[in-house]
């Protein structure tokens, strides 16, 4: 019987685990993947390198709309997480018996969804600046 339990709990940490990154994968998406495919796609409406107003709504709309998508099928997620693992909070749980009598509920843990969407704020803005550094080149005419 123990066996199983042990088996039936690694098998829910690899699925909260799978769900996490699916997690992190959509954020970082919408930061990254869903502007540059919808400012390509806006390229490719275009015949000249100066379009009226047709392609820029349609960046524009695209944009929004996936952002949407994408934060709905997160919230989605949050949701198969806390059935997973029955908590929404980031922080290591301790096992009851393990607690104190004087232990309260911390106030300020951060939740899953939380740690994932300023997780991927930082590590876009962590992108950008090694971009801006390494790889981007000096504005300035070279006289």
């Amino acid at each position: 019987m123990e066996e199983h339990l042990d088996n039936s709990t690694r098998g829910s940490g690899a699925a909260a685990t799978v769900v996490v990154a699916a997690m992190l994968v959509a954020a970082l998406a919408m930061w990254t993947a869903v502007p540059l495919t919808w400012i390509y796609i806006g390229s490719k409406l275009s015949k000249t390198q100066f379009p009226s107003g047709g392609p820029y709504m349609i960046v524009l709309v695209g944009i929004v709309l996936s952002i949407l998508i994408l934060g709905w099928l997160i919230g989605r997620l949050n949701s198969l997480y806390v059935r997973i693992t029955g908590t929404n909070s980031a922080a290591p749980i301790r096992a009851t018996w393990l607690r104190s009598m004087r232990d309260t509920p911390e106030a300020g843990s951060w939740t899953i969804v939380e740690t994932v969407i300023v997780g991927s704020v930082l590590l876009a803005a962590l992108a950008l600046a090694l971009w801006f550094v390494l790889l981007a080149g000096s504005p300035l005419p070279k006289s």
